[in-house]
């Protein structure tokens, strides 16, 4: 008996270390790319998260109770300002800054409130507004046409709406539908007859596309809230 029999197996041939090679180095290289996958998606989900976050504070900041935070906050700098005495010459122009952003930050806020209020007036007396009240009062859904009017219509007066949601999430056209119409101020019900939709159905996109965005649940209400705040 020979040394080989004593083996399990029969050693490797050099064209089965050159074939194992090729495996180990593809194995390698694949699993480089999926690390890189990975690490690439994990860094768009966290864009997308920073991003959405950022559009939830900049509507904190303009809320009207944050602007009436904003105004006592002024007050009482002011009141402060008075009461400092000549030797305090830095601790003023330290307050007075503090106070000169809070004053511009609540002008840019009214602005920004005023220009919302017209811009949805301006919805509201489009035709195709109009027509889609139409549908509803026969209970029909919008065609693809009616849609794309709603969509140049909210675009022209909230710039860049739908670049910012397809900056977030690259929704499907029934769910980018569901948010035109929540930014046209239509209820639930009215959104689910105008999307051939039931009612349940546009509740879980909303549910839906809130986890996608913000990668936690949120209620329909908080989708509805966030869109509205673009």
């Amino acid at each position: 008996m020979t040394s080989y029999d004593l083996l399990p197996f029969a050693p490797f041939t050099t064209r089965e270390w050159f074939l194992v090679g090729i495996f180990l180095v593809t194995y390698a290289a694949l699993l480089v790319v999926t690390i890189q996958n990975s690490r690439r998606k994990m860094q768009i989900l966290r864009d997308r998260l920073d991003k959405a976050r950022q559009i939830q504070a900049d509507q904190q900041a303009m809320s009207q109770q944050s602007l009436e935070a904003n105004h006592k906050r002024v007050a009482e700098l002011e009141e402060l300002i008075q009461k400092l005495d000549d030797e305090n010459d830095v601790l003023r122009l330290e307050l007075e800054e503090k106070k000169a952003r809070l004053d511009y930050n609540n002008k840019v806020a009214v602005i920004e409130n005023e220009k919302r209020s017209k811009a949805d007036h301006i919805i509201f007396s489009s035709p195709v507004y109009i027509r889609l009240q139409d549908l509803l009062d026969r209970g029909e859904s919008m065609s693809n046409e009616e849609q794309s009017q709603l969509d140049k219509v909210i675009n022209s007066v909230y710039t860049g709406f739908t670049s910012q949601l397809y900056g977030l999430y690259r929704m499907t056209s029934q769910e980018y539908a569901v948010c035109l119409l929540i930014k046209a101020r239509f209820a639930p019900k009215d959104i689910a007859t105008l999307t051939a939709h039931s009612k349940e159905s546009v509740a879980s996109t909303r549910s839906r596309l809130f986890h996608k965005v913000f990668q936690r649940k949120g209620t329909t209400k908080d989708w509805d809230d966030f869109v509205l705040s673009l």
